[in-house]
């Protein structure tokens, strides 16, 4: 998936989180949480278990293409920036920071923007 940081920081707890929800092997944990809800549980797993459930998969669902489309662009965008003489190399790796770090260089950016003008 790419997730790999080169500088030395540590990835949050919810990104790592975020990233294994996107996992195909999420769907097996659902699976097995259900069948052993069945088995110790049988009397609860009713009508509302099984709603749980797909509440639960089509999350991963929308969560997994949600991840689809977030790498899709990614790859698009590096590419521009790859094509681009003047684009900054760095800019490439951007992605695989924490979103703070995102934030703080896009202000960062917008700042020295607004200084020029």
């Amino acid at each position: 998936m790419g997730s790999k940081i080169t500088t030395g920081e540590r990835r949050h707890w919810t990104t790592t989180l975020g990233q294994a929800a996107a996992h195909p092997a999420a769907f097996a944990v659902v699976l097995l949480y259900a069948l052993a809800w069945f088995i110790f549980d049988r009397k609860a797993f009713d009508f509302n278990a099984v709603a749980t459930l797909i509440v639960w998969v089509m999350t991963l669902f929308i969560q997994r293409s949600s991840h689809r489309d977030t790498l899709a662009i990614h790859a698009k965008l590096d590419e521009l920036i790859r094509a681009d003489d003047n684009a900054r190399s760095e800019l490439t790796r951007l992605d695989e920071k924490e979103p703070e770090s995102i934030a703080k260089h896009r202000d960062a950016e917008v700042r020295a923007l607004r200084e020029t003008r």
